[in-house]
């Protein structure tokens, strides 16, 4: 089953339960939405995706609309929120790091977490090759890596404009992880030492004696509209409201445990030793 399948089987399955606790039969909420009752059994078994105003005629034949928001949020998911890598580089890897570019550009507040490699809005230039160079071999696509390069260090400007604020946590892992080289590395650890005092980012380094409390792969949080995480073959995006809310505990239980300001910079620092 791929992942749009289970998104598509798991929105079938919340209809179901809450046709279940109205006490509704399928062939009863069938009839007062106007559908063939096969209709009812293709949706909650995931055979059948709804659109959205077939969803919002399950709730209201159920008499539960305080939860229809956050079903088209599951519908539209399922229906676009998975992007295979092999399709989004398919263009070149420029094209997604334009996009990144466009939805960076409209967004008041970004919230970002990494636990290994530095995010992309503070990379170095040669860090930044290091890392699409990787990308690119493994993903494969059309090999734009100089386009892709130049797109990636455009997309840092938003860093200076406008009233854009900008969270960023760091695993300190990504400090002792090498892409490149040793060069490479200690330039990259003095960005992000200049970084601390940027007045518009507030960047965290997760020490790794960090406690264990929440599960957190990378992501990326804009506003409060989206979220963005990527897997080795996908980039996964959330719109639905209790999900993204569930994003913004994990980051704000992360930011508690997090190294600010002087703290942060000795965290730095020891990473720079290492290679000097």
């Amino acid at each position: 089953m791929t992942d749009v399948q289970q998104a598509r089987a798991a929105l079938g399955a919340r209809l179901r339960e809450l046709r279940r606790a109205a006490r509704m039969s399928g062939v009863e909420l069938a009839a007062a939405c106007g559908w063939h009752s096969s209709k009812v059994s293709r949706i909650e078994h995931g055979k059948q995706s709804p659109t959205e105003e077939d969803v919002a005629q399950w709730c209201s034949a159920v008499g539960n609309l305080s939860v229809l928001d956050d079903l088209v949020a599951s519908l539209r998911n399922a229906q676009a929120m998975y992007l295979e890598w092999q399709r989004a580089v398919a263009a070149g890897h420029a094209h997604r790091q334009r996009q990144s570019i466009q939805l960076e550009g409209r967004t008041k507040l970004i919230r970002w977490w990494s636990p290994d490699v530095v995010p992309g809005l503070l990379q170095t230039e040669p860090y930044a090759r290091a890392v699409l160079t990787a990308c690119i071999a493994v993903t494969a696509g059309r090999n734009d890596l100089d386009e892709a390069l130049t797109a990636r260090m455009q997309r840092q400007r938003v860093l200076h404009r406008g009233e854009r604020r900008f969270h960023l946590i760091v695993g300190e892992w990504a400090l002792y992880r090498t892409v490149g080289d040793d060069e490479v590395m200690l330039n990259q650890l003095a960005r992000l030492t200049e970084t601390i005092t940027h007045p518009r980012i507030r960047l965290g380094i997760l020490p790794l004696t960090a406690e264990y409390r929440v599960p957190a792969t990378n992501f990326v949080i804009y506003d409060r509209t989206r979220v963005q995480t990527e897997t080795v073959s996908a980039e996964l995006t959330i719109t639905q409201p209790s999900e993204i809310a569930l994003h913004e505990k994990t980051f704000a239980t992360l930011a508690t445990q997090a190294a600010y300001r002087d703290d942060a910079r000795a965290l730095i620092a020891r990473a720079m030793r290492r290679l000097q």
